[in-house]
């Protein structure tokens, strides 16, 4: 097994507390809101959504995946920091194991935020991750937090 391990950094200029609150607190709810052409629904299939649960996404017809169902490892709302694996669906194919998803949103020093994104793929035996894949995959990650960052500074007083 090979462990392939990409790190992503953006800023934004919404606080860490309110894009977390929206993008992984009450993301089942305002992702599929805000995305229903790509976000069938997001559900809580077992435990309160907090760390332990487990939660599938439903993609919209036409999508590549039908859905993809992960573990929330952690979810801190005092650090903002935010753990998954994902179980099954979706980009988990047949050469990989897991993929491991570690978020953590830090206050900016112009009051918005830097979000980092660690991802780590575990193959199985001589599986060779495509880089085409991975990048389609942090994409569509990067789309979601632009649609939620851009509905925050259009509504102020949503998440505070």
């Amino acid at each position: 097994m090979a462990i392939t391990t990409f790190t992503e950094e953006h800023t934004s200029p919404v606080p860490p507390s309110r894009i977390f609150k929206a993008s992984i607190v009450d993301s089942h709810n305002l992702i599929p809101k805000l995305m229903p052409q790509a976000i069938k629904s997001i559900q809580i299939i077992q435990g309160n959504g907090g760390a332990g649960s487990i939660k599938q996404i439903n993609f919209a017809e036409g999508s590549n995946f039908s859905y993809v169902k992960y573990h929330i490892d952690e979810l801190d709302e005092t650090t903002y920091t935010y753990n998954y694996t994902l179980l099954e669906g979706g980009a988990l194919t047949e050469g990989l194991e897991k993929i491991t998803y570690e978020i953590k949103f830090e206050p900016a020093p112009d009051g918005g935020s830097i979000n980092k994104v660690t991802s780590k793929y575990y193959t199985k035996g001589d599986f060779a991750l495509k880089e085409e894949e991975i990048k389609t995959g942090k994409e569509r990650v990067l789309a979601v937090y632009k649609v939620v960052e851009a509905y925050l500074l259009q509504n102020p007083n949503a998440y505070v």
